[in-house]
């Protein structure tokens, strides 16, 4: 049977995703332009013997997530600027405790209140460094409806297999963004660890797996599980111990490195005679591949590298980039963020300039064509 096309908002193309990849639980309180992902989950998750709750505030429902992932659910949130400032406390927490989450953020314009419903990339910064002291992040950013849902299924199995907060970083133009989809009966879940021993046989919840992930038992499993946000020791339960502080933080960042490669997603178009590229993310990207399109029809070489992991960032790729472009070309929406990364893994191999835009407006495909043609002509 042939799956029925529809047509389909970004942000409902969200909620759907989680649902099919196993969310049974969202806390959520409503905030432009993320708002549709709650009222799409308060319709559906009831159907599929889910729970949706709307707290009162931002932080309430980070925190009941949190606990409804402690106790077996997998859990989502969706919010955008302002509200993501407000949970990052406990996206630390969640991070030193390793709790399971997906925190969904629709960027808009800031600071503060900034523009409510005006498109921004301006939090991929507060994504990876939003939280006090070091811990790593998974961030995932779409560019279509339908990708949309493919990255949230994505979001879901990262954060039961990592046991990790996991940031899927849209933008408004792809949240309010409606296209026609054809979404798959079934999807690949991942499912929640589980304890590998007995409670007799020594089971102790935060001992590492061979993949650095522990096992936490859910709560009511009967077993005895101490959870803090203060550094702990394989027992859950506090310590001082300079070794074991040095051993936890190094080990909560050596589960998302050693899987490399693996989990960082890029896609590349027009590439492979380029001399220049532009590289970008998200809404921004759409607009990209036209003004790329079009210098190709003028004859410029160029060609586009679409970020869809942000963080972990794609080192090794920006690197292989600079060693062969002339100079690369960074589009976001922003006063320039994700550039200085691009710089530093480029180390210097080539010039890496920025086009950003922070005015409310999504890019028009000429601006960032005009922005080939004055790196071309800077770079030649």
């Amino acid at each position: 049977m042939t799956a029925k096309a529809r047509l389909m908002q970004g942000n409902e193309a969200c909620a759907e995703g989680a649902i099919a990849a196993g969310v049974n639980f969202f806390a959520g309180y409503p905030i432009t332009p993320s708002t549709e992902i709650a009222e799409t989950m308060a319709k559906l998750l009831p159907q599929h013997g889910g729970k949706f709750v709307q707290m009162e505030d931002e932080i309430g429902s980070m925190g009941a997530i949190l606990g409804a992932s402690l106790a077996g659910a997998k859990v989502m949130d969706a919010t955008s600027g302002p509200g993501f400032s407000l949970k990052q406390e406990l996206i630390g927490y969640a991070a030193c405790a390793e709790i399971p989450c997906v925190l969904v953020n629709v960027q808009r314009v800031g600071p503060s209140t900034g523009q409510p419903t005006a498109p921004s990339q301006a939090d991929v910064m507060q994504a990876r460094w939003g939280t006090h002291g070091d811990h790593p992040i998974i961030a995932l950013a779409p560019w279509s409806v339908r990708e949309t849902y493919d990255v949230t299924v994505m979001a879901v199995g990262y954060a039961e297999r990592f046991r990790t907060p996991v940031i899927l970083l849209m933008d408004e133009v792809v949240g309010h963004l409606r296209e026609k989809v054809v979404l798959p009966d079934s999807v690949d879940v991942y499912p929640r660890r589980q304890p590998k021993c007995t409670r007799a046989e020594g089971y102790q919840p935060y001992t590492p797996d061979a993949d650095l992930v522990p096992n936490v038992a859910d709560f009511g499993q009967g077993y005895h599980i101490h959870v803090t946000g203060l550094i702990h020791d394989e027992t859950g339960f506090p310590v001082g111990s300079p070794k074991i502080t040095q051993d936890s933080i190094a080990r909560l960042h050596e589960k998302i490195t050693r899987a490399g490669d693996e989990i960082i997603h890029t896609e590349t178009a027009f590439m492979d005679d380029a001399e220049y590229a532009v590289l970008a993310y998200g809404g921004t990207a759409r607009t990209a591949y036209e003004a790329v399109r079009a210098a190709r029809a003028k004859g410029v070489k160029v060609g586009l590298v679409r970020l869809i992991t942000i963080w972990p960032f794609a080192d090794k790729v920006v690197a292989e980039l600079a060693s062969k472009m002339k100079a690369v070309l960074v589009a976001e929406m922003n006063y320039g963020q994700l550039v200085g990364e691009v710089r530093r893994a480029a180390a210097g191999a080539c010039p890496v300039e920025l086009c950003g835009k922070y005015n409310m407006q999504a890019f028009e495909p000429h601006e960032i064509e005009q922005a080939i043609d004055d790196l071309v002509a800077a770079h030649k």
